[in-house]
């Protein structure tokens, strides 16, 4: 993912069997996602899976070493590092901490939680307006119309935390997006980033589907080779191909393929080519 200026960071706990323990450990599932569509980018989207055998944050620091830019995440300790010098920006997701307001609100009806829920909100339905517009222009709305609205919700957050119980679960999600402002707040000025994480949530999904199914990997070197085979299926679909058609389309032809091109075998660069015979043949 060295070649996008902006990546979405989730990540998933996979049952790994452990041999001779006669029981599963617990793996975990990276995904890296390139998809700037939102902010009327060109670039084809892309995910990236990783497998690694626990959850320790030298793993996304070793995956992004060579990364330089935003970085859209939640609040994983992990990734802290990563943020500490001028090549990788932190961006945080409005949704993680919409989610600590709608859990409580579904929990106790707290008038409260429901509130600071209708405020983000208002966030969002900025968002659904401008989603597919360049990124200068999404930044101009943002300012103009989003700006005051955070502004003033900073304003509500902190004198509804000064009300409560400072041991409360609504106080923990008052601090939650309080000390995350400033990355909460970074995609107001900068229309790249998005409001959220959901691009790499929605690609965390199969994986969680698939764990259901499969029960757990073989092996840690059978996790690798999971997250290899997600990481074709999942960019064909963001590329709207059929994965089971670019994966045969593949390997009939990559015994011959030359292997200093075998970039032309990419899920975006095949999907350029079927849309170019498509054209061709209407």
């Amino acid at each position: 993912m060295c070649w996008a200026e902006k990546v979405h960071t989730d990540d998933t706990p996979v049952p790994v069997l452990d041999p001779g323990r006669g029981k599963t450990k617990t793996g975990r599932l990276w995904t890296y996602v390139r998809d700037d569509r939102p902010a009327a980018s060109r670039d084809p989207p892309a995910v990236w899976y990783r497998y690694s055998p626990d959850r320790k944050g030298e793993h996304p620091q070793t995956h992004l070493k060579r990364f330089r830019g935003i970085l859209q995440a939640d609040a994983y300790s992990g990734f802290a590092p990563l943020y500490e010098g001028e090549q990788v920006v932190e961006a945080a997701c409005w949704a993680h901490a919409r989610r600590k307001f709608y859990d409580l609100y579904v929990a106790e009806r707290s008038p409260l939680a429901a509130e600071a829920i209708r405020r983000i909100g208002e966030l969002y339905a900025i968002e659904r307006e401008i989603r597919g517009r360049k990124p200068s222009e999404r930044a101009q709305v943002r300012q103009q119309r989003a700006g005051p609205l955070l502004e003033a919700l900073q304003q509500w957050l902190a004198a509804t935390l000064r009300m409560v119980s400072a041991k409360s679960e609504l106080a923990g999600a008052i601090k939650y997006a309080l000390v995350r402002w400033t990355a909460l707040t970074r995609y107001r000025d900068d229309g790249r980033i998005e409001i959220d994480n959901n691009s790499a949530e929605r690609l965390i999904r199969p994986l969680v589907l698939g764990r259901r199914n499969y029960l757990f990997a073989g092996s840690d070197a059978g996790g690798e080779r999971a997250a290899n085979i997600y990481t074709l299926i999942a960019t064909a679909r963001l590329n709207d191909i059929d994965p089971y058609w670019y994966l045969r389309h593949v390997l009939e032809r990559i015994a011959e393929h030359p292997i200093n091109r075998i970039d032309e075998l990419l899920p975006w660069n095949i999907a350029a080519k079927l849309n170019d015979a498509r054209r061709q043949a209407a």
